[in-house]
């Protein structure tokens, strides 16, 4: 039988791995579960992700393309004359409203990486990203304490089922950055 060339199978299994973790978990996640969602056979799974840290990687580098594409489209960093901090309780919010499967997916593979070595590089990369961004806007100690109190006030919420409080978030975030705009 002939090989048949299908140049966006890798991304389809990706998509499916995105899919199991966010309905079954981590532990939902196997070879065999992320091919029977992709509708790929097996081997094809194994032949683009040798591991399973390697198909969580990919998903979570994919997951994190989420969060950076909404944080360059509202521009919030780009603009000095902005309140960084209600722009960054506001991207929080955004980020947190309606459906938030993605989110939970995110966090999940985030802190998967507690366990899975081959994930920190990735989640690490994440925070660094959004560090330096942040550090366009000020200084680079301040710029992770934000990135630190974002990821806090993420986990509270999705950990505790409590509705996110922009005012709160926009409070907090002020403090961290010394009042400044």
């Amino acid at each position: 039988m002939a090989r048949r060339h299908d140049p966006g199978r890798r991304q389809r299994i990706i998509d499916a791995a995105v899919r199991v973790v966010g309905a079954k978990g981590i532990a939902g996640l196997s070879h065999r579960s992320v091919a029977a969602e992709a509708d790929v056979p097996l081997g094809s799974t194994t032949y683009h992700f040798a591991t399973l840290d390697d198909l969580m990687v990919a998903a979570l580098r994919q997951a994190n393309e989420g969060f950076a594409n909404l944080l360059a489209a509202r521009g919030a960093l780009t603009d000095p004359d902005t309140d960084l901090a209600a722009e960054l309780a506001g991207l929080l919010g955004e980020w947190l409203g309606g459906d938030r499967t993605g989110v939970e997916l995110e966090y999940e593979l985030y802190l998967a990486a507690l366990r899975r070595p081959a994930l920190r590089p990735v989640a690490a990369a994440w925070a660094d990203d959004l560090a330096a961004r942040l550090a366009a806007r000020t200084d680079p100690a301040t710029a992770r304490a934000l990135v630190a109190v974002l990821d806090g006030v993420c986990l509270q919420v999705l950990l505790t089922d409590a509705p996110y409080d922009e005012a709160y978030a926009r409070d907090v975030l002020t403090r961290v950055a010394g009042g400044r705009r």
